[in-house]
């Protein structure tokens, strides 16, 4: 049976008090027990770990590593083992989170009431916005991000991928025609975004290659939500992540259009964090709880409820 931790354990109390014969006495071991159980670590890893004389006791360099290491991870399991004898309400504090408005309304919103039922004394800051945050500057905890993620020193879960549909409703297409071709864009009313990373283009891959087409519209909205309600009223045409318009494609209200002329055109979404071993407990409660929720909705295998 493997019995490390037990093993650090003894190590531990050998190191801080500098004697196998004191932490064998307060171990209520045998000395000769003890320095076994060392050696024994040692054998395994293949270093010596302590420089043994008739005075005291020394660490090698490699000693003070597995020293220092056994502290975290014992004190991790034991921050662990406390986490589930005490129960999850005694988690607190608060979580800030950004996320776009289209998938905190559809994807995250839903999953909150479970989750406030686990974790009934977190507090959930969320705000919905299409636009890019600095988790610094905002003091933001979790940011989910669709499209590339820029350089930094910050740490990202994969969440899944947006497959973007070229939507409009059938009474839009009725009046204006159905495109048949990409050129075909170039006459109709494609609604487009005003934030500052948008560009009045709509990337498209045709023959293995992207190709930036340049759209105009009636409509420049710093948010999907607002974009899919004006093609929903017969305005125009839009670029549409399939989670936000998968209920209006199954019930009729939209229909993708170029889906055999376009090549998949996807994007992944992370959740971005700042983390490391340090992460405070309401924060990796959190992001444990949705992200395979949030993989799920994405991937269309459930409807958060």
């Amino acid at each position: 049976m493997d019995n490390r931790t037990g093993e650090m354990q003894v190590f531990l109390r050998v190191v801080e008090t500098g004697s196998f014969s004191e932490a064998a006495r307060l171990l209520r071991m045998t000395p000769s027990t003890v320095s076994k159980l060392v050696s024994r670590i040692e054998a395994r890893l293949g270093v010596r770990l302590v420089e043994r004389s008739t005075r005291r006791l020394s660490l090698t360099a490699e000693g003070q590593i597995y020293y220092e290491r056994s502290q975290s991870l014992l004190h991790e399991l034991d921050e662990a083992e406390r986490e589930v004898s005490q129960g999850a309400a005694t988690t607190s504090g608060t979580v800030r989170v950004n996320i776009s408005v289209a998938l905190g309304v559809l994807g995250l919103e839903p999953l909150l009431p479970e989750f406030w039922r686990l974790y009934p004394n977190v507090v959930v800051d969320l705000s919905l916005s299409d636009e890019i945050v600095d988790l610094y500057l905002d003091r933001t905890d979790i940011a989910f991000r669709v499209g590339t993620l820029p350089d930094s020193g910050m740490i990202a879960r994969r969440i899944g991928i947006a497959r973007r549909k070229i939507v409009a409703a059938p009474a839009y297409l009725d009046r204006h025609g159905i495109p048949r071709t990409v050129d075909d864009l170039a006459r109709h009313n494609c609604l487009g975004f005003n934030f500052r990373r948008a560009a009045p283009v709509w990337p498209m891959r045709e023959s293995g290659r992207i190709v930036d087409r340049a759209v105009r519209g009636s409509l420049l909205a710093n948010n999907g939500e607002t974009v899919r309600r004006l093609a929903l009223a017969g305005v125009g045409l839009a670029r549409m992540g399939d989670y936000h318009v998968r209920a209006d494609l199954a019930a009729g209200r939209l229909v993708e259009v170029l889906a055999d002329v376009v090549e998949p055109d996807e994007e992944y979404i992370h959740a971005v964090f700042l983390g490391g071993t340090r992460m405070p407990q309401r924060v990796r409660v959190f992001l444990d709880f949705i992200v395979p929720r949030m993989q799920a909705f994405l991937s269309g295998a459930t409807t958060p409820s």
